[in-house]
């Protein structure tokens, strides 16, 4: 396994739409078992691929909760296929958005199918943390962040805090 390096805003790869899996292969399982020892090492509770240069769909996830019987799940070609309610997730953040926590409007619960990592079909049906996961790390395939979701007055003072700091970088 390797750690990858995580994108963050503004890479202008993260608004790319990742395209669907065609082949649940060898290559396919490394890349999992990569983005999940990244994701642990950063540390975060779910990762994308798009977040590690990679443009496929495919999300590793480790809710936190006592009687996990694996260490992270995976969920390749998601498709939320059915939403009701709306929360407001709290303080959610990103690996890909460091520094920044927002409140975001998300689907109280959701139904979600994909594929595992043996390229078997799969279907989930969650609400509270995990369909906020879910619905975070599935807007990443889309090339939306949560910062897209938030008031455009947060997301400015946050894109000019990065446009500082880049200028900042550069100087030096």
């Amino acid at each position: 396994m390797a750690l990858l390096d995580i994108l963050t805003y503004p890479d202008p790869f993260l608004a790319l739409p990742a395209t669907p899996v065609e082949k649940v292969d060898d290559s396919i399982r490394k890349l999992i078992d990569d983005m999940a020892e990244t994701m642990f090492a950063a540390p975060g509770i779910g990762l994308a691929a798009p977040q590690v240069r990679c443009g496929k769909q495919v999300i590793v996830y480790a809710e936190p909760k006592e009687d996990r019987k694996t260490p992270f799940d995976v969920l390749i070609n998601p498709v939320i296929v059915f939403s009701s309610g709306q929360i407001n997730s709290e303080k959610e953040g990103c690996l890909s958005v460091p520094e920044l926590n927002a409140n975001v409007r998300r689907a109280e619960s959701i139904v979600v199918t994909g594929l595992d990592r043996r390229g078997k079909s799969l279907k989930i049906e969650t609400d509270g943390l995990l369909s906020i996961i879910l619905q975070h790390e599935t807007d990443h395939l889309h090339g939306v962040l949560f910062i897209d979701r938030i008031s455009a007055l947060k997301r400015g003072f946050y894109k000019k805090r990065v446009q500082k700091r880049i200028k900042n970088e550069k100087k030096a």
